[in-house]
């Protein structure tokens, strides 16, 4: 306790063994003098009032010019204020804390028991191996964590942002030091070198190793989280939300990966991890074989079944009834974290990851069935493994059945295989979801009844997110019905709807009359494939011209056309909102 003694008798308080230590003038260190001495009376804490009246003169108020040296010490963390609640020191007015009571923190008192704060850092010597190399890494993503907290918040188990900062490049200068005298492989050290990773980049990657190893509770995988761990300030914060954004280097090469999550304000936030190749390959760099992943989209060409999509649009560009609008946003709940929890604690989920989900997009052609589909996959990140049914029938009595199956089979095989979980897509069901022949029945229908049956059974037993999509429920068969917990329709557009879609799929940059007014084509009720179809039409009736020029009667035209003809243009239909 000699260095505790020191400090409470030394009259000229610069002079004791811990003053270098404390990063402060002599007037603050008196008040922790003061603090200390009531502690060892048994005083946990003095009100701010009470202080400044014992230590300056009250006459003029004079002892109120000392409350900013206060607020210092509370921001190096040597003094905490009592409170029930966490308080953030930047905010906090001098004055304020006038009429409130402080304490010494728990580094001050350990700082006078030892004389210092500073840790046992690792001796300068090479590594024996990859693995206390990655044990000074993750010290050092410890140091970042303890930064970025008194950064956000200071409280009372705050070192000091400074003493942070000189421990951190201390341990950096010697964890170079011990590398450059390693003769061994450090495999990380090594990646790094290959990637050519920036700084700022080694620190998101060994924090999410960190996350590995340690099997915590995730809480560096956010972005912000990761973001805030980089960052000064937030001119920082703004520039280095670079280094996560899709095109990043750290995403474009393959390093992490992430997940996107569904928070409790209703926005989407991301999850990061590393890219298990990668991951194998620091956890195991014994092993010679190489860990790979297979790709869908090499995959996909072995077979003929399935369509892979990798849609360019997600939810928030696509033109949307209000209540299918409400209906999807329910249904990406299911990926938020607490939700997910829930459901495997109450039994309703097996798996923690993933949607289970049976899905009816239904309504009339061209209302965006497909495209929603499509958008709905990016929003969640998955692929599209997309099917048409009507590719199912076939001439041969029992091959139709064998299909069925197929069709799961194989979806099945090519996710396990790919360890992903990508979207089964069943354009035009409408053939598997009909009603069942009864009574005097055929052998075609017999036929068809027992394709029937082999789908229903594979809808029922099916694990993952699957979405058929359909132009009349009504005709759909109630056992069917009873399978799909999603039904969600889509309604054709309505003015205001279709609006937004006249101006959106116009091209920009074609010549249009003078005067041209696309709310006007708005009046007529057509649905988002027929407007895209009316489009495309006038726009090679235009193009031949000598002098090609959009009017308002090209388009009326079409659109007289598209209705006597009644086209069905579902499929080419794809509407965007931006």
């Amino acid at each position: 306790m000699k260095n505790l003694v020191n400090f409470l008798q030394e009259k000229k308080i610069e002079k004791s063994d811990i003053y270098e230590h404390l990063k402060c003038n002599v007037a603050e260190a008196l008040m922790l003098q003061y603090l200390a001495q009531e502690y060892m009376q048994g005083k946990d804490d003095v009100l701010v009032l009470e202080l400044l009246q014992e230590l300056y003169n009250t006459q003029d108020y004079e002892y109120l010019e000392h409350l900013g040296e206060l607020k210092n010490l509370l921001e190096l963390g040597w003094i905490h204020q009592q409170s029930f609640t966490p308080i953030k020191i930047s905010e906090v007015t001098p004055l304020e804390l006038l009429n409130t009571a402080v304490g010494l923190t728990p580094s001050f008192l350990k700082l006078l028991q030892e004389g210092s704060l500073e840790s046992d850092l690792p001796d300068v010597k090479p590594y024996a191996d990859h693995l206390e190399y990655l044990q000074d890494q993750f010290f050092r993503i410890e140091l970042y964590q303890k930064m970025s907290v008194i950064r956000q918040n200071v409280h009372e188990h705050s070192l000091g942002i400074d003493r942070l900062q000189t421990k951190m490049k201390l341990l950096e200068t010697r964890i170079e030091e011990r590398v450059e005298q390693t003769s061994e492989n450090l495999v990380l050290d090594k990646f790094f070198k290959q990637k050519k990773m920036s700084s700022l980049e080694q620190v998101i990657f060994i924090a999410l190793l960190r996350e590995e190893y340690s099997a915590t509770d995730a809480s560096l995988r956010e972005m912000n989280a990761l973001i805030d761990l980089i960052s000064l300030d937030d001119y920082d914060r703004i520039k280095n939300r670079s280094l996560l954004e899709d095109g990043a280097n750290l995403i474009s090469s393959e390093i992490i990966d992430y997940e996107e999550m569904l928070n409790p304000f209703g926005g989407i936030s991301r999850s990061f991890y590393i890219v298990d190749e990668v991951l194998q390959g620091i956890i195991h760099p014994q092993k010679t074989k190489k860990v790979t992943r297979l790709k869908l989209n090499a995959l996909i060409e072995e077979q003929e079944i399935f369509e892979l999509i990798e849609s360019e649009t997600s939810l928030d560009d696509v033109v949307l009834n209000e209540k299918t609008r409400e209906t999807l946003h329910n249904l990406m709940q299911q990926v938020d974290k607490e939700v997910v929890a829930r459901l495997v604690k109450w039994g309703i989920k097996e798996k923690k990851s993933g949607i289970d989900a049976r899905i009816i997009f239904y309504g009339a052609a061209g209302t965006g069935k497909t495209m929603t589909a499509y958008s709905l996959a990016k929003s969640l990140k998955r692929q599209v493994l997309a099917f048409d049914c009507s590719k199912i029938l076939s001439m041969y009595v029992g091959e139709s059945e064998k299909n069925v199956r197929k069709i799961f089979d194989t979806f099945y095989e090519l996710s396990e295989k790919t360890k992903t979980e990508p979207i089964l897509l069943l354009n035009e069901a409408d053939q598997f979801l009909g009603a069942r022949s009864s009574g005097t029945i055929t052998g075609a229908d017999q036929m068809h009844n027992q394709m029937q049956n082999i789908f229903l059974e594979q809808i029922e037993n099916f694990k993952g997110m699957l979405i058929a999509t359909t132009n009349l429920l009504e005709n759909i068969d109630k056992a069917f019905s009873r399978r799909f917990n999603y039904k969600i329709e889509f309604k054709k557009p309505d003015e205001a709807q279709r609006k937004e879609l006249w101006k959106l799929m116009l091209p920009e940059e074609a010549p249009y009359e003078e005067g041209f007014d696309s709310d006007a084509l708005a009046s007529y009720a057509l649905t988002g494939g027929q407007i895209n179809l009316i489009v495309k039409n006038t726009a090679y009736k235009v193009a031949v011209r000598e002098e090609p020029l959009f009017t308002l009667k090209d388009f009326i035209s079409e659109i007289a056309r598209e209705k006597d003809a009644n086209f069905d243009s579902e499929k080419s239909m794809g509407f965007l909102a931006k």
